[in-house]
């Protein structure tokens, strides 16, 4: 008779195989089935699947981690088809005027406990700032009314705090647990962006104002630590960097160039010299972000020399350190023509280092940052009017009611983006579509705008099953 491994052995052979074939291996007998509930086999499985798990401070609650990999792993699967029964869909009514723009408050953390809970934020015409729970469906709360309309909002989920701007240029902190306002701050004009920005020495809030200053304030406080002038516009772009070491201010359209700011002189201002920044070499800029996957990748759209063609520009941005002073090294790696076929993009993203996602009325097209076209995808019939871009998928609405969802495969060279389903709104005869979308690791929220002129919530939180079996089987 051959000799039966023991249970080290088991384990470390174990330790080669894949899921699939450790769920397998579990069926054998009690001895393998308890080994291959090994704490460590499973945990190493996890992050091997999701680097967010090395990154983030994980919240297992009474789950082990077989039981976490297995309900994550169904979650992502749902998330990946899309069919009815994978989802349950809710409509939020509340707001009596337009939602102008939401946010998630919750902490974006895969946990299977039974206490997971998506919140978002959202502003409105009517004065009001509310918080939602997606799975219950519910309002959390609703802010008392304020003296002007509410224009736009930005989260610090770790802090559970949201910071509101409305259109006269008052910017308010308030509690996300209770809607309770902790500070504000008033702008001598109405604001036109506002930039959450955590950094390692602390969170702040950048607020650009139509006036021409660029306000660096203190959260939750809203003490102003910094202003500095920027071009006046009633349409700035204003971006933080991944690295949070740089902040990107752009005038859209504007003759004059965009502007990037060494964060660290912005929140350590000197009596006696300007913030560090530098001016990149070129004008009417038109959209912009950050590649996500790079520490300070900056991605441009704007007018060629002449002012003929679109052109998408690609910069990568690094501080140089001296004991008095900082230099700030800007290197154009890639630019590319756009197609003359090709309608000028409204909404320009990033995936990973080197994929730009460009919205063009109804169409979603795909470069490399070298100009390479990686797909184009038509599935709406009308223009799209946000487009939501993590790690895992990218979600589009559009004004024929509709969200489309899209998953990365990531085998390839390049990160391959497949089209799986479309979430339907309500009736078209009481919306005219959706204007924002976002989403979560286990829910997507659309704001649904009424023909009366009003908004809703409508969200789609997908289900998990919490009762994986982890015993003998």
């Amino acid at each position: 008779m051959a000799p039966q491994l023991g249970p080290h052995e088991l384990l470390h052979v174990f330790s080669f195989l894949e899921p699939r074939d450790l769920l397998s291996a579990a069926q054998v007998n009690k001895v393998w089935n308890e080994v291959s509930r090994t704490k460590d086999l499973w945990r190493q499985l996890c992050l091997r699947r999701w680097s967010s798990c090395k990154a983030s401070q994980m919240v297992l609650g009474t789950q082990t981690w077989k039981q976490y990999y297995l309900c994550r792993s169904e979650l992502e699967f749902r998330m990946e088809f899309g069919r009815p029964v994978d989802f349950t869909c809710k409509a939020m009514a509340g707001h009596t005027g337009s939602i102008d723009e939401l946010a998630y408050i919750s902490t974006d953390e895969c946990r299977f406990d039974g206490r997971e809970k998506s919140v978002v934020c959202t502003v409105s015409s009517d004065c009001t700032v509310r918080a939602w729970d997606l799975h219950e469906g519910m309002e959390i709360w609703s802010s008392p009314q304020q003296p002007a309309a509410l224009v736009n909002l930005v989260a610090y989920p770790q802090l559970q705090l949201v910071v509101t701007v409305d259109k006269q240029g008052l910017i308010k902190s308030w509690k996300a647990e209770n809607g309770c306002e902790l500070a504000s701050f008033c702008l001598p004009m109405h604001s036109s962006a506002l930039e959450a920005c955590d950094h390692p020495e602390g969170p702040f809030l950048l607020a650009a104002c139509a006036g021409g200053n660029l306000h660096t304030l203190t959260v939750p406080q809203l003490h102003e630590v910094s202003k500095v002038p920027v071009a006046a516009s009633v349409a700035v772009s204003l971006l933080c960097s991944p690295d949070r070491q740089w902040a990107f201010v752009s005038a859209e359209n504007s003759d004059l160039g965009p502007e990037v700011f060494y964060t660290q002189s912005l929140l350590h201002p000197s009596e006696d010299k300007p913030p560090v920044s530098t001016t990149l070499p070129i004008w009417l800029t038109s959209r912009s972000c950050w590649a996500p996957g790079e520490a300070a990748r900056l991605i441009v759209m704007h007018k060629n020399d002449s002012g003929t063609q679109l052109v998408v520009t690609t910069y990568e941005l690094e501080a140089k350190k001296s004991r008095e002073r900082v230099n700030i090294l800007v290197q154009q790696i890639a630019s590319f023509l756009l197609p003359d076929t090709m309608m000028p993009p409204h909404l320009v993203k990033g995936h990973g280092s080197q994929v730009i996602l460009l919205g063009s009325e109804s169409k979603l097209v795909l470069f490399t940052m070298h100009g390479l076209q990686l797909a184009a995808f038509q599935d709406h019939q009308r223009p799209i009017t946000a487009l939501w871009v993590d790690p895992s998928r990218v979600i589009t609405s559009s004004f024929d009611l509709s969200l489309r969802v899209y998953v990365w495969n990531k085998e390839n060279e390049f990160p391959i983006l497949k089209s799986c389903y479309h979430l339907l709104g309500g009736s078209h005869r009481w919306a005219s579509g959706f204007t924002h979308v976002e989403s979560d690791s286990m829910s997507i929220v659309g704001v649904e705008a009424r023909s009366s002129g009003t908004g809703l919530l409508r969200s789609y939180c997908f289900r998990v099953q919490h009762s994986w079996n982890d015993g003998t089987d």
